[in-house]
């Protein structure tokens, strides 16, 4: 007698995490399971789905089925008499692990008849109905919620992109110091939008360029103490190391702190090290 596991989810943003943490509880021994491509409707009949097809096909007298939660197979009333009478008549057994079926013997049978029991049949239609019933009242109070949202001015859904004739100033104001808070508020995106827009030039960035794609030039900042810069400035340098030293900036202690966040962090983060080393614990 053979275990069968049957998983659904309703679109492919969703994941079977939940339905796996259900079915490994139960412990069910040497399971074959059956999967239904992400994304496929709880409208589409039980019957006419491929992976439940499949399963039906595979399943012999004496097998279980098992799932995590009755909406995982079923929609409606409809939907799970016509599943109860196929496993009647393929003399499987089913077994729900979770939610409001799970302490039911939705299999029992008439001994002399083979009906199922009329019990059985109007605990199945009553919850079936509750769960519909449930169902549509979330879809009618997210409705509601969205109208009230849009008539605040609050449109729903994830907030847009950068747009593409803003890339390239988002970019440049990123590389001269603008923060990736500041820049979300001024174009009215996300965070994550902005951090999109700027992922090649962000310090942990470690993406591999393809093959005969020219490396973006980066401008590099430097912090150095002033006496080195002042030996460098007196040593034999390269013309390009030269123009590089002369386009800094010196910061001679009690002159202030420099205006750019990231040049703010670097020199704290200078300070801290040389602090510690001067003072070691």
């Amino acid at each position: 007698m053979a275990n069968l596991v049957y998983k659904r989810v309703s679109t492919d943003q969703q994941s079977t995490a939940r339905q796996n943490l259900v079915l490994d509880e139960a412990g069910i021994e040497d399971p074959v399971v059956f999967e239904e491509d992400p994304g496929t409707s709880s409208r589409l009949h039980p019957l006419q789905r491929p992976k439940f097809g499949e399963l039906l096909a595979y399943a012999r007298p004496g097998d279980t089925v098992h799932i995590s939660e009755m909406f995982r197979l079923v929609r409606g009333t409809g939907h799970i008499l016509d599943v109860l009478d196929a496993l009647h008549r393929d003399q499987v057994a089913l077994r729900i692990h979770d939610g409001a079926f799970s302490a039911m013997d939705l299999t029992a049978r008439h001994p002399r008849t083979g009906e199922l029991l009329s019990t059985v049949k109007f605990m199945v239609q009553t919850l079936a109905a509750a769960g519909e019933l449930q169902r549509d009242l979330q879809r009618e109070l997210t409705y509601d919620g969205l109208r009230a949202a849009e008539a605040k001015g609050s449109k729903g859904g994830r907030r847009p992109a950068v747009a593409t004739d803003k890339t390239d100033t988002v970019r440049t104001a990123y590389m001269e110091g603008r923060s990736i808070a500041a820049l979300a508020r001024d174009h009215g995106v996300s965070r994550g939008a902005i951090r999109t827009a700027v992922a090649d030039l962000m310090p942990d960035h470690n993406g591999i360029a393809q093959e005969g794609t020219p490396a973006l030039e980066l401008p590099v900042t430097l912090d150095m103490p002033g006496k080195v810069a002042d030996f460098l400035r007196a040593a034999d340098l390269e013309p390009a190391e030269r123009a590089a030293l002369d386009q800094g900036v010196t910061v001679r202690r009690g002159q202030g702190v420099p205006a750019v966040p990231a040049q703010r962090k670097a020199r704290r983060e200078y300070e801290n090290r040389v602090t510690g080393l001067r003072n070691p614990a």
